[in-house]
């Protein structure tokens, strides 16, 4: 009895586990998977299929092309300076020592600002003199004053007062030129061992060779202003393209837009190059630093402007990848310079045209995989 209920029961078993394997084998191909989203399809025919998850995971942002007026003609190593009639220096009007400063290096100052003071053995001899001119006035005058009498009383020749008259005149002109020149120096006064050094225009101090207790004479410049307005931008022009860039066309530093203003007709024998010299806006740019300009020129009809950015290259010809409904598409395009963070396209785009500005390096690589 045991014997049979084993064999009933491993027969169960079997009959359990072949229904089992029935049941997978025949439910088991019906059942999906978890879908996985698929990775950008390489391109076919420049087209690269994106989902709107794809682009987002790849950071793709797009940028529109706009019709541009100007196309880049040289890129240029430059200076940027004040322009030379915004630059003045605070020169010292007599020797002496310095023996108090009251700015420093990079300050902004208005006119009139005292910048330092200066003791002068000069400014000691002008009021000295200025004290005797005026001692030997009083004694013209006084002379002048007592023959006066004499010659109305006719006790005197009226010449002899007409002389004294004229020597009082003379010590006149000599107190006034002694108390001009005193004038003319800024912080000096009669009776005053030194003067103050005073800022001439409003600016910014741009060189500072001042320090206490330094000597300085009226070849020194201990501070040098520059003030606002425009800034002047310097470059060296390649013999090649002088008969190109003309006064009026625009250069470009970054963002930053200005004009050229003079284009030099004479070459350097060493370079074979000539100095073009452009504006920029006030407060655009920091004096006396070193950039690089990029000068245009008229642009022709049906160029348009995109970010550097947005240009890839696929088999060693230049692409963009326009925007286009369920992805983006290569197309070559001609590049007809770049200055700055811009670069102007002559065929290939037109005006509104929604381009990739990012992640344009794995699209030249899907684009290159076709």
């Amino acid at each position: 009895m045991k014997q049979n209920t084993l064999i009933l029961g491993g027969a169960a078993a079997v009959l359990l586990a072949g229904g089992g394997w029935w049941w997978m084998t025949s439910h088991g191909a019906g059942t999906a998977a978890p879908a996985v989203s698929a990775a950008p399809s390489a391109a076919k025919d420049g087209m690269i299929a994106l989902s709107a998850d794809q682009m987002h995971a790849l950071g793709l942002t797009l940028a529109v092309a706009t019709a541009a007026q100007t196309v880049p003609v040289a890129e240029l190593p430059a200076q940027i300076m004040p322009q030379p009639n915004a630059r003045v220096a605070a020169a010292a009007q007599f020797p002496g020592v310095i023996t108090r400063i009251f700015v420093v290096n990079g300050q902004d100052v208005t006119a009139g600002q005292p910048l330092a003071t200066i003791a002068s053995r000069d400014m000691v001899s002008l009021t000295a003199e200025l004290a005797r001119a005026r001692a030997r006035q009083n004694v013209a005058r006084s002379q002048a004053a007592r023959l006066g009498q004499l010659a109305r009383e006719g006790i005197i020749a009226p010449a002899r007062a007409d002389e004294a008259a004229s020597v009082a005149r003379q010590a006149d002109i000599d107190v006034g030129e002694q108390a001009r020149l005193i004038g003319l120096v800024p912080g000096g006064r009669a009776g005053g061992a030194g003067y103050t050094l005073s800022a001439p225009i409003s600016g910014r101090i741009s060189a500072m060779s001042a320090e206490t207790g330094k000597a300085v004479d009226p070849t020194m410049a201990p501070f040098v202003i520059d003030g606002g307005g425009p800034l002047q931008v310097t470059a060296q022009l390649p013999e090649r393209l002088l008969a190109t860039v003309k006064p009026g066309m625009s250069v470009r530093i970054g963002t930053v837009s200005g004009t050229v203003t003079a284009v030099g007709k004479s070459l350097d024998p060493a370079t074979r190059s000539a100095t073009v010299s452009a504006i920029i806006p006030a407060g655009s740019a920091v004096a006396g630093s070193a950039t690089a300009i990029g000068i245009e020129g008229p642009a022709p009809t049906g160029a348009v402007r995109i970010p550097v950015a947005a240009l890839g290259e696929v088999n060693g010809s230049k692409v963009v990848f326009v925007a286009v409904r369920g992805g983006v598409r290569a197309r070559p395009v001609t590049v007809a310079g770049v200055s700055g963070e811009s670069a102007v396209i002559t065929k290939g785009l037109a005006p509104g045209d929604r381009v990739a500005a990012s992640s344009v390096s794995e699209l030249s690589t899907l684009a290159g995989a076709n």
